[in-house]
Formats: structure tokens, sequence, C-alpha cells
């Protein structure tokens, strides 16, 4: 059996909880959403005043999972939050992750009441960010879907069992 944990970094004292107890699920992965407290807050629009310093409390947490493998989930959205490539290798280190996944924006749903289409990066410019992040944190570009708009860094590639070959 394997499970997995997704969350958005506000509430560490759940994950302090899980490393108390060693409740690691099989991945854990945090979604990221700015590289800096004033674009969180201008994406995620949080009704928790303390978010961005939950969050970094979150990042810093990750690297007490022993068992689990840890992903940091970023969601580019052209023209909000994807810049500063720098800035959110940074704060990715704080964690730092197994595996860093860059996905990006689709208009779909509700959010398109909310954002342009021209919101959504194409592959090519996901994969640069993807790139410049490699070249900051050290990690390895290993895999890319266009159909997904996903690229994935990693930390061991051969530990990820990941490679350019996928899809």
């Amino acid at each position: 059996m394997s499970s997995f944990l997704v969350t958005n970094g506000t509430m560490p004292n759940r994950l302090e909880g899980m490393i108390e107890r060693r409740t690691e699920p099989t991945n854990l992965y945090l979604s990221l959403y700015g590289p800096d407290a004033e674009t969180y807050r201008n994406v995620t629009y949080p009704m928790i005043p303390d978010v961005w310093q939950r969050v970094l409390i979150s990042l810093r947490l990750m690297d007490r999972f022993k068992h689990a493998r840890t992903i940091v989930r970023l969601t580019l959205v052209k023209g909000h939050n994807m810049h500063n490539p720098v800035g959110y290798s940074k704060l990715v280190m704080e964690a730092p992750p197994d595996i860093i996944e860059l996905k990006g924006y689709s208009w779909l749903g509700e959010s398109k009441q909310r954002l342009p289409i021209n919101a959504m990066p194409y592959q090519s410019e996901i994969n640069e960010f993807a790139k410049e992040m490699a070249k900051a944190t050290g990690y390895e570009f290993v895999a890319e879907d266009a159909v997904s708009r996903v690229a994935v860094l990693a930390r061991n590639a051969s530990a990820t069992n990941l490679s350019l070959d996928t899809q």
C-alpha cells in the first residue's frame, strides 16, 4: 500500500505530529505558490495571518521525513508567480526535497473566471524555468511531459527512478 499526502504547508503542526508518531506517507507533496511572501499572498489570498511563516516551517520539516519521498510542487502561472527561479530555488532548498515538480497552470474550470488563457505557460517556458532552478539547486532535470505540462528535477536522479524517457 502507498499513500500520498498533499499539503499547502499551512498546518505544520500536522506534519510535526506525523513525524512524532512515525506515520509517514509514501509520498509527501508540498505545494508552493510563490518565491516570496508578497507573491505567495498575491496568488493565494490567505485567510491565515501568519501563513508565510507556516509555509516556511513546513518546508523545513520536510527534511525530517526519512521514509517518505518528498516533493515540492510549483504551479507556475505566467504573469503571477512565474518569476525569480533563484528565489524559488533558495526557498525549496530549505526542505530540500527529493523532487521538484514544476507544473504549468492549466486554464480549466473555475480558474477561467479568474485568470486569462495567456496565464498558461508554454512547455518551453516551464522547461527554461526548470533549467534555471536546476542550476541554482544542483538538481538534475530528469523528465518532462508536454501533455501534463510538467518538468521534474531530482536531487538524486538514480534514486528517484526517473529518466527523460517518460511518455
